[in-house]
């Protein structure tokens, strides 16, 4: 079945989407850890641990939002595409549904040729009988005309 309710897009939602992606690769693992190391690294280079631990606290905290967001942006199109898929299984089912009554038809219908089937065959047998009688009884009336024509003789 074609996917239902395919909506295009908008250019943010496509950004967002491939930076969620970035966010769970292990790419993004070592560019989180170069700027920790760095920040740290300041420290080392004579910034003041205080300012360095503000920044980075700061900088933490809004991604910390900002991924909160987009793991609720991955959450929402999971609970839209599986909404599309139970649509889908009740489809399904219910054409299931459907072909099980036509199997049960088709079978009656099997079961009705069968019934009608052996009707004819003991009709056929019956018939059969009868002609099989018939002609015995063709047989003993053509003996008993050539009795008789050779009596006559």
């Amino acid at each position: 079945m074609a996917p239902r309710h395919q909506k295009t897009s908008t250019k943010i939602e496509q950004v967002a989407d491939q930076f969620t992606n970035w966010i769970g690769s292990p790419s993004s693992i070592v560019v989180h850890t170069i700027l920790f190391v760095a920040a740290f690294g300041f420290v080392w280079l004579g910034a003041e641990l205080n300012t360095v631990l503000l920044i980075l606290t700061t900088a933490v905290s809004l991604e910390a939002i900002y991924l909160a967001l987009f793991i609720q942006m991955t959450v929402n199109k999971n609970t839209k595409s599986l909404a599309d898929v139970e649509e889908d299984i009740e489809e399904i089912a219910e054409d299931v549904e459907g072909i099980e009554k036509d199997i049960d038809e088709i079978q009656e219908d099997v079961e009705e040729i069968e019934k009608d089937d052996e009707e004819d065959d003991l009709h056929d047998e019956a018939t059969m009988k009868t002609l099989n009688e018939l002609q015995g009884q063709m047989q003993r009336l053509m003996e008993d005309i050539q009795d008789l024509k050779n009596q006559k003789k």
